[in-house]
């Protein structure tokens, strides 16, 4: 492999909001010669043009835009680990071909990526992936961005925690299995169909979509009030979107707030 490997910044861009890039993420955008944007096709074209608008906005010198198409992922799969790694897998063959394309040796290029890298995001194990097939030489650089969980509770102006109280961040598909023992407050992402009816009535939710976009819908209330409209605007949000980001917080109504 070449001495000098192709340079991959994996920058945390935030929620929607532009002015949710960090200054660090604008000067980590400054130097790159190509960005790399996995296409999920016409339906979330205007997540596309976002990051053309952030490229626009903070990349003076010529850069090269790179579309990849995202391979499709079953939504409701029997087994859903090998769907994931096979979806995982696509994706890095298909990164690794652009990334070798696209870029040239020495070169810095850059995928941009909703909220945090860290959280609940794919790249980082697909960059992985592509390392360890061991066929392109890559340096991987990661900028930490302003995660969905942040600007939730920063639009709600609450607290994340009880006092003292542990904090759980988990999927739709987790929390249909029980509530975390041991937890008075619970992020959930990744819900595709939000299922309320077997939860406490009494917990308080604070729910979101689109959070930072002009687009931006929030709700909060006791569970059992405010499910149903909940489930109501986001069916008629994703109808309307082809596409809808959300998150929500559920907090036992007896659990005290604080740090």
């Amino acid at each position: 492999m070449s001495e000098h490997p192709r340079t991959i910044r994996v920058i945390g861009i935030g929620t929607g909001d532009p002015e949710h890039l960090t200054l660090q993420a604008v000067r980590a955008l400054a130097d790159v010669a190509a960005v790399f944007v996995l296409d999920k096709r016409a339906e979330t074209a205007d997540l596309v043009t976002a990051r053309r608008r952030i490229c626009e906005a903070h990349i003076a010198r010529p850069y090269r835009l790179v579309t990849v198409d995202d391979p499709p992922r079953e939504r409701r799969p029997a087994d859903y680990a090998a769907t994931v790694e096979a979806w995982h897998a696509a994706r890095a063959a298909r990164l690794e071909a652009a990334f070798a394309d696209g870029l040239g040796t020495g070169e810095v290029g850059a995928l941009l990526v909703w909220g945090d890298p860290a959280l609940y995001d794919s790249t980082l194990r697909i960059l992985e992936r592509i390392e360890a097939r061991g066929r392109l030489a890559l340096a991987c650089e990661v900028v930490p961005g302003i995660s969905s969980v942040q600007v939730l509770c920063a639009r709600h102006a609450v607290p994340l925690n009880t006092i003292g109280g542990a904090i759980c961040i988990t999927t739709g598909r987790r929390l249909a299995a029980g509530w975390p023992p041991d937890t008075d407050s619970v992020v959930v992402m990744l819900d595709g169909d939000p299922a309320f009816a077997g939860l406490d009535p009494d917990l308080t939710i604070h729910w979101g979509a689109y959070l930072g976009s002009p687009d931006e819908i929030l709700v909060a209330g006791r569970l059992g009030d405010v499910g149903e409209e909940i489930r109501s605007l986001r069916a008629e949000a994703r109808a309307r979107h082809g596409w809808i980001m959300d998150i929500y917080l559920l907090t036992r109504r007896d659990a005290g707030r604080g740090v």
